[in-house]
């Protein structure tokens, strides 16, 4: 089965997400850069999937010790760690200035996370869209609580009794001790 073509590339600035997200703030000062990274990837992963986005999450390499390095982590979500002398902004610009030329940009949509302003003009100049990072918080958060909801409904039993959210095979096993057969 062929994949459909996702219908966004997202590129995040990781650690301006990271910094500008209050709780991933908080994170990052008790527990350290390599748990809000985590979580940030962890947040990202349910809204990438929902929104059929190609998820790239870029950050610097100057808070590693290696090299420029890409992890695959699911279908729709991977984590770019840049080259020590390459900063997240400069791949994200490389990547949109690449995208200019890319015939994928007549049917896909690029759109980079940050709140750098100077990022936001640079990657507007070259035909991305910008999101901002109260923007991906609010949208990620929404999609979360879209699909808990979801599932909760999914959950719900099939009307006013018990019996009926027993799994089939209970629910079988009930009715012939009801009207008095044995199981053998």
């Amino acid at each position: 089965m062929l994949r459909s073509t996702p219908e966004a590339i997202l590129l995040v600035d990781g650690y301006n997400i990271v910094g500008a997200w209050h709780d991933l703030k908080q994170v990052r000062d008790r527990e350290g850069l390599e748990a809000a990274r985590r979580r940030l990837v962890e947040a990202l992963m349910g809204y990438s999937a929902f929104q059929g986005f190609e998820t790239q999450v870029v950050f610097d390499a100057q808070y590693r010790d290696c090299p420029s390095n890409r992890e695959v982590i699911t279908e729709h979500l991977c984590v770019h760690y840049t080259d020590a002398r390459q900063t997240a902004d400069t791949y994200i610009e490389r990547a949109c200035a690449d995208f200019r030329h890319d015939l994928r940009k007549f049917q896909q949509r690029l759109i980079v996370a940050t709140s750098d302003r100077a990022q936001q003009l640079t990657v507007v100049g070259y035909g991305a869209e910008w999101m901002s990072a109260q923007k991906l918080a609010n949208d990620v958060d929404h999609i979360a609580r879209r699909v808990k909801r979801k599932q909760k409904d999914a959950k719900k039993p099939s009307g006013r009794f018990l019996f009926n959210s027993l799994d089939p095979i209970a629910q079988q096993r009930l009715s012939n001790l009801r009207h008095g057969k044995l199981e053998e």
